[in-house]
């Protein structure tokens, strides 16, 4: 088994130490972080995000294309709702969803990208 060395320097580099001490953001805010890439931790919602880069859609249409209940397609879309992730838009008694800006098609290119290297 390989031994790992620890750090045996008496000198800590306080510039840079208190540098990135300094650019870390507030506890709530790398919180907030974390919950929305928990967001993205599931297929079905990866999925969902994906039918929406074609188009706004409803619950019923969205269920169809990947095979669910409406039921469940709308459970996740509320999840996709409270991450500011989608919007809706009544029509009539149809509930439209679409992605809520270009920050969430970014994010999922930027995973895509990262897991096809």
């Amino acid at each position: 088994m390989e031994k790992i060395e620890t750090c045996k320097c008496n000198v800590i580099h306080e510039e840079l130490v208190n540098e990135v001490k300094d650019s870390i953001p507030d506890e709530e805010i790398l919180y907030d972080v974390a919950e929305l890439f928990k967001v993205f931790g599931d297929s079905t919602r990866i999925k969902i995000i994906c039918v929406l880069f074609k188009s706004e859609m409803c619950v019923c249409d969205i269920a169809s294309i990947l095979n669910m209940s409406q039921s469940a397609v709308s459970h996740q879309l509320r999840v996709l709702k409270n991450a500011k992730l989608v919007n809706n838009r009544r029509q009539g008694k149809v509930v439209y969803y679409s992605l809520a800006d270009d920050h969430v098609k970014r994010i999922f290119d930027q995973g895509l990208n990262h897991v096809l290297e």
